[in-house]
């Protein structure tokens, strides 16, 4: 069995990410192999948060170019999860 920190990678930080805070959705960069239900519970587990609904995106890799040398970036995947009203917020994205 994972742990949960295996599953939740990092938040996202940006300014839509930072928008949607405001209305208690929350962005974070997950496991490739990470399905919904576990994101889920390891955010309840990590931040003792009531989840409401979790969305779940892949992220494909970019195409990066060093002179002649074609390559691309490792492809991820992205999981923007809303809170429930009653629970309280994540501190990380409040300090920002």
């Amino acid at each position: 069995m994972r742990l949960s920190y295996d599953i939740i990678l990092k938040p996202v930080i940006s300014e839509r990410s930072m928008d949607d805070a405001k209305n208690r959705k929350y962005t974070f960069k997950v496991a490739v192999d990470a399905n919904r239900t576990e994101v889920k519970r390891a955010l309840e587990e990590i931040f003792e948060i009531e989840v409401e609904k979790v969305n779940i995106m892949n992220v494909k890799g970019k195409v990066k170019r060093v002179g002649k040398n074609v390559g691309r970036t490792s492809a991820s995947k992205k999981a923007i999860v809303k809170i429930t009203p009653k629970s309280k917020e994540i501190e990380f994205f409040q300090g920002l």
